[in-house]
């Protein structure tokens, strides 16, 4: 009987995981609150943990709570750091296309109609730059660049993979970088 119970505990096949998690789902939340410091990022992070088990072809598990605060922690890293080199990238986008820092300060409020009329120029070029993408490449742009959605969200709209929506994006910037270059020259 000990074995029985022992050995479902123990179950490494999304069954087993399955019940674990059940089981541990209100102390995974927590968990992942504790760390994300957003529910609702947490929310998301635990269904990521429950696809990750689901998907999970694995060997034996000496202890399946372990094994799933591990996951946890992990995708919560993931997204950290994928956070973190999304700044980066903005910030180094800002810099490359507004030629100034994402975080300078904003410039006085008073604007002559000179300096007015040179930003409606200039958003007038990244916004013809943005329509010239290709479709995928465009539209995967304006939902995260300009709607403000994460590339997992994006993932999600387009029903494409994490990676596709990188590849999406990297395609963008090599676009956009190329055709308003080639305006500053013209």
């Amino acid at each position: 009987m000990v074995l029985e119970v022992y050995a479902a505990l123990n179950d490494p096949s999304p069954q087993g995981l399955a019940a674990a998690y059940a089981e541990h789902r209100a102390q995974l939340l927590r968990f992942l609150i504790a760390r994300t410091g957003q529910p609702a990022d947490a929310e998301e992070l635990l269904q990521e943990v429950w696809l990750k088990i689901g998907a999970a072809r694995t060997g034996p598990i000496a202890d399946a709570r372990a094994y799933l605060y591990r996951v946890a922690q992990n995708l919560a890293l993931d997204r950290l750091r994928e956070m973190k080199r999304r700044a980066v990238r903005e910030r180094d986008w800002a810099d490359v296309t507004l030629d100034q820092r994402a975080d300078a300060p904003e410039p006085a409020a008073t604007v002559d109609a000179e300096s007015a009329l040179i930003a409606a120029g200039e958003a007038q070029r990244l916004a013809d730059a943005i329509a010239r993408l290709p479709p995928g490449a465009g539209r995967a742009f304006r939902l995260h660049k300009l709607d403000g959605l994460s590339h997992a969200e994006v993932a999600l709209r387009m029903g494409i993979s994490r990676k596709g929506v990188e590849g999406h994006m990297a395609t963008a910037m090599t676009h956009l970088r190329r055709l308003l270059a080639e305006k500053d020259l013209g």
